[in-house]
């Protein structure tokens, strides 16, 4: 995998808004949020897409929706309810190639979009 605008977060040489971390979990505000919250949720380690997620990282994709959800109980969001999304490769919307969980909450989420 390439260099990644999230890579670069994770050395911290580019600024974020950080929300919360631990030592394989990062966890930032979108500079484009979709929402009232709009907090992205990555792994240090470098994965390009969820296609390319071995089953010995299986941990690693529990471990960053375990994130989101603690972070949304700690806001005060959790009961209202959120969405969290990943997209993988272009047509999936993906345009950051390094998997993060997108957290949304703060106004009702419509299905489809719209």
């Amino acid at each position: 995998m390439g260099e990644t605008l999230f890579a670069k977060i994770i050395r911290r040489e580019i600024p974020a808004d950080i929300v919360y971390e631990d030592d394989e979990v990062l966890a930032f505000r979108d500079i484009h949020p979709q929402a009232p919250v709009h907090v992205l949720f990555i792994p240090k380690q470098a994965i390009a897409t969820l296609n390319d997620v071995t089953a010995e990282q299986a941990g690693l994709l529990g471990r960053l929706l375990l994130a989101a959800a603690d972070y949304a109980k700690r806001e005060g969001f959790a009961e209202g309810g959120y969405r969290t999304v990943i997209n993988c490769n272009e047509h999936g919307g993906q345009t950051v190639f390094h998997l993060h969980v997108h957290l949304l909450a703060g106004r009702p989420m419509l299905w489809p979009p719209g």
